[in-house]
């Protein structure tokens, strides 16, 4: 009896071993027929658009993965990870890339469940002011009363900038935005605290006093957007990775000296399951990522964000992709 309950045993191993290798992500979207995608709602990043369709810089990223591998940018599935439940999607692996900053991963312990990819954003917490207000940095408002919402990081952000400085801030706490919006609008809240993405949407808004608003040129905290993969696929992550690349890396222009677009960093990778075009199609269909960030966050996007941070490190940003030195 024993011996047989051991010749079971590893008749079950070795059964799952060819299951588990024949079950790549690959494979999964390719017999799916969409990649699926999934974020926290961020406006400019990922938000739903006038006619129902999600849109923004991290769905366009969906997109050209979808363009790598399935030929077409439209083959997107995109999720909202709203609450705890929504990130059982994560847990479970049943979306194929995961856009997340290191507090939601932290939050939704998910650090055994993926692993980190590039950086396609970075998010910042910034004040938003009104447009004749005497603040235009945010040293001005030492020793003045700050708007934020609570459970936000946006406190903290705040408390290390002027500890930082050795001065201090006036707390005013809302445990609601909507009550938070309400008070900016009618000049209970001299200045107010949020994401950069969120805190420039509010600023298309006039609110009840018909009054224009700006963002203060410095960040308080800088954070990155990464697109996450699941830990069991290592093929996947690289398509994935090698992707997000491309697009940072070509937007480098061709020059004497070095090649631009998509000879930047030519990934030539068959055992990936990738074709010789498969990054002039991405690059042609999506455009790099000076693009999408432009119609999503930049001049062309009610947004009007501008690059900052997230231009390519050729004109002083923070974004780098490997290319050929």
């Amino acid at each position: 009896m024993r011996f047989l309950l051991v010749l079971l045993t590893l008749l079950g191993v070795c059964c799952s071993i060819p299951i588990a290798q024949a079950g790549s992500v690959m494979e999964r979207v390719k017999a799916r027929g969409v990649v699926r995608c999934g974020s926290v709602e961020r406006p400019g990043l990922s938000n739903v658009g006038n006619h129902g369709h999600w849109v923004g810089l991290n769905v366009d990223i969906c997109r050209a993965i979808a363009t790598a591998v399935l030929k077409s940018p439209e083959r997107i599935e995109y999720h909202e990870y709203e609450s705890s439940k929504d990130f059982d999607a994560v847990r479970h692996q049943q979306d194929d890339v995961y856009f997340l900053t290191g507090s939601e991963i932290n939050e939704q312990n998910l650090a055994d469940k993926l692993i980190p990819g590039p950086t396609v954003f970075m998010e910042s917490d910034g004040v938003l002011v009104p447009s004749d207000s005497a603040a235009h940095h945010v040293t001005d408002l030492a020793k003045k009363t700050i708007c934020f919402y609570i459970g936000s990081t946006s406190e903290r952000s705040l408390d290390a900038y002027f500890d930082k400085l050795h001065q201090d801030w006036f707390h005013q706490a809302f445990s609601e935005v909507g009550e938070m919006t309400d008070a900016y609008d009618v000049r209970r809240c001299p200045a107010m605290v949020g994401e950069t993405t969120t805190l420039a949407t509010m600023r298309l808004s006039s609110g009840r006093k018909r009054f224009s608003s700006r963002i203060l040129p410095e960040p308080l905290t800088v954070f990155p957007v990464i697109a996450a993969t699941g830990t069991q696929d290592g093929q996947w992550s690289a398509i994935v990775a090698w992707t997000i690349h491309t697009l940072i890396s070509g937007e480098r222009p061709e020059t004497r000296w070095y090649a631009g677009g998509a000879g930047a960093m030519p990934i030539t990778a068959p055992e990936l399951g990738l074709d010789k075009e498969w990054q002039r199609r991405v690059l042609s269909t999506v455009g790099n990522y000076g693009n999408i960030f432009e119609r999503n966050l930049g001049k062309k996007s009610p947004l009007q964000l501008d690059r900052g941070i997230n231009a390519n490190q050729l004109n002083g940003g923070l974004l780098l992709s490997p290319f050929l030195e």
